[in-house]
């Protein structure tokens, strides 16, 4: 009786591994985070306070550098290489990869930097800049449609 449960054990995990590897998901070229949930309006900046203000800046330095440097191939999140017709490839799917790690070791930097520094900013030039990079990242959902 042991002997059938720890086969029928070690059968399911089996199948299942073989399952959870055949649902590979294919990596987005832009990550699928890179999204601005709700762009805001220069009186609704006003309204908060600093720490607010801060954790918005921060989130659209994110998507910027997450979308900028892919913007001559796509600039909107959840393409792959296969969407765009690039052969996903042992050599393109290594340089993605490489990519989105250094990018993602940048960030982590940049947004420490941001934390200790910013809120030293005077709260409009932060206002002033949450509206360009969201003025930019409008922009960049409609480029290419032009």
């Amino acid at each position: 009786m042991k002997g059938k449960i720890i086969f029928f054990g070690l059968v399911l995990f089996f199948v299942v591994g073989f399952a959870s590897a055949q649902t590979k998901v294919p990596q987005s070229i832009i990550s699928r985070t890179a999204l601005v949930k709700k762009y805001h309006t220069k009186p609704e900046l006003e309204n908060l306070q600093k720490g607010p203000l801060l954790e918005l800046y921060i989130e659209r330095i994110k998507v910027l550098v997450k979308t900028l440097p892919y913007i001559a191939l796509v600039s909107k999140p959840g393409v792959t290489l296969t969407d765009l017709g690039i052969p996903e490839d042992a050599n393109n799917t290594k340089a993605l990869t490489v990519q989105s790690d250094s990018m993602n070791a940048f960030l982590e930097v940049t947004v420490e930097f941001q934390r200790k520094m910013v809120p030293y900013a005077d709260k409009g030039n932060l206002i002033s800049a949450i509206l360009f990079y969201e003025e930019t990242l409008k922009s960049l959902n409609t480029l290419g449609e032009n």
